[in-house]
């Protein structure tokens, strides 16, 4: 009887033997040289989380010494504050190209939006920022010689002729960017003629608005309540541009309407 136990207890051992030999090997197989299954397939038209990170939002600047930095001493501008602020809300990877010229009125630019390279990049672009029609107002200060009602209209109507076909330009090489358009402020307010001076540009502002309205996805930037109270707190030394702490307002209200969302991208 107690033979028989022994031989039971043996053939038991070597099942589990057998057992445990044939679990590893499979174990070794499946590990080691089994193709491991592909990952799920994402449904149609779905995302990554990372996707949007991984596209570049890409930014063109456009216009005038605004838009370059001129007197800023950092020589940032707005746009590079704008830049500064992006960066802190999105982990989306954000460019720059700025195009702006100091000194440019709008047939200036009107003209430079003929350039193969400067399409390129604006039809590539995401945003696109500008500033124009101050050097078209103000010309230098020489505005302050001639207030009178008649030549301001004169010299606003023909602007508004020539942002009109900016805009269009623009939305013929790119239908989908989103424009920011950035109003006028007034260097003078703190003049005898601030009163003329604030007029001109409020309604400068208001019809130039207007044009900006007729195009879609076209945004109106303002700037003079920025600047209207203590003006030369925030005017560079040639009374005229902004300064550093002045960028930084213009910066900041603009970063404010590009907004992120998801991941990284921008509305």
């Amino acid at each position: 009887m107690e033979m028989n136990s022994v031989k039971f207890i043996a053939i038991l051992s070597l099942l589990a033997s057998l057992l445990w030999i044939a679990g590893l090997g499979w174990t070794i197989n499946s590990q080691f040289f089994q193709k491991p299954e592909p990952p799920p397939k994402m449904a149609e038209g779905s995302k990554s989380i990372d996707q949007d990170q991984d596209k570049e939002y890409h930014i063109v600047g456009l216009g005038d010494s605004l838009t370059r930095g001129i007197g800023d001493s950092s020589g940032k501008g707005y746009v590079g504050y704008l830049m500064d602020n992006l960066k802190s809300k999105t982990k989306q990877k954000i460019q720059l190209t700025n195009l702006a010229i100091g000194g440019q009125t709008s047939t200036g630019l009107a003209n430079q939006l003929k350039q193969q390279e400067i399409q390129r990049q604006i039809k590539n672009a995401n945003a696109v920022v500008m500033t124009i029609g101050g050097n078209d107002l103000f010309n230098g200060g020489k505005v302050m010689n001639d207030l009178s009602s008649s030549a301001i209209n004169s010299t606003r109507s023909a602007f508004l002729q020539r942002l009109d076909h900016i805009f269009k330009q623009i939305r013929s090489i790119n239908p989908e960017a989103t424009i920011f358009y950035i109003g006028l402020y007034n260097p003078f307010s703190d003049l005898s003629s601030s009163k003329e001076t604030s007029k001109i540009v409020i309604n400068w502002n208001y019809y130039t608005a207007e044009e900006a309205s007729k195009y879609k996805k076209t945004i109106v930037v303002p700037t003079f309540d920025l600047f209207e109270q203590n003006v030369n707190d925030f005017l560079y030394s040639d009374k005229f541009h902004p300064n550093s702490e002045g960028y930084k307002l213009i910066g900041e209200r603009l970063s404010s309407l590009i907004v992120f969302s998801g991941g990284g991208k921008a509305k």
